[in-house]
């Protein structure tokens, strides 16, 4: 299986890498007003930021998938006037290498529920950090960044892992990604025994 990105990669990960860009923008809303009931449950929410990630990678199933898409979603959804202006971009890069990070320990061979769910955490850590860096999350009380961080790891496991994986699973019943991925052993296997 060749690992390295196709031009047809690449573009196929700038489309899905779009299509979340203006499902960011569109979320941003929703996720200010669901903050107003407080408790950090707008947290629980936070994890839709990372699905590219995981969605671009599952399809493709190459290095570098995740953080391109995710850095590519993040710079679409800054030229659409994303709320969070140019540390959209910061964000994009932090949360795309959270989840490459996951898929690389696996050495990308691994397109289960469990690494995709590990990949979002990661995401969800490198996006913690740079709160601690942007400097609103650190002045919290202790049960408060408690809540904070539980929500958004919550939050995260299910959209960026569960619903992804199975979002691609559902694609991958239509046929579609047969022609995006490239043939594995598995697939030589199975036209040999057609063949006998």
């Amino acid at each position: 299986m060749k690992k390295s990105l196709t031009l047809t990669d690449i573009l196929i990960t700038i489309v899905i890498a779009f299509i979340f860009a203006v499902i960011y923008k569109l979320w941003g809303p929703l996720y200010s007003l669901v903050g107003v009931f407080g408790l950090h449950i707008d947290q629980l929410l936070y994890g839709m930021w990372f699905m590219a990630a995981t969605v671009a990678f599952l399809i493709i199933r190459k290095p570098g998938v995740a953080l391109l898409a995710e850095l590519a979603a993040a710079q679409g959804e800054f030229m659409f006037g994303g709320h969070w202006g140019i540390s959209l971009l910061l964000y994009g890069l932090i949360q795309g290498l959270g989840c490459e990070l996951i898929f690389a320990m696996y050495r990308y061979k691994s397109y289960r529920l469990y690494v995709t769910c590990l990949a979002a955490i990661g995401a969800a850590v490198g996006s913690l950090i740079l709160d601690v860096f942007y400097g609103y999350i650190d002045s919290l009380a202790v049960w408060n960044l408690t809540l904070l961080i539980v929500n958004r790891i919550v939050g995260s496991i299910v959209i960026t892992g569960f619903f992804a994986y199975f979002l691609v699973e559902a694609i991958d019943k239509t046929g579609v990604t047969k022609s995006i991925r490239p043939v594995s052993n598995e697939d030589y296997h199975l036209l040999d025994d057609e063949v006998r």
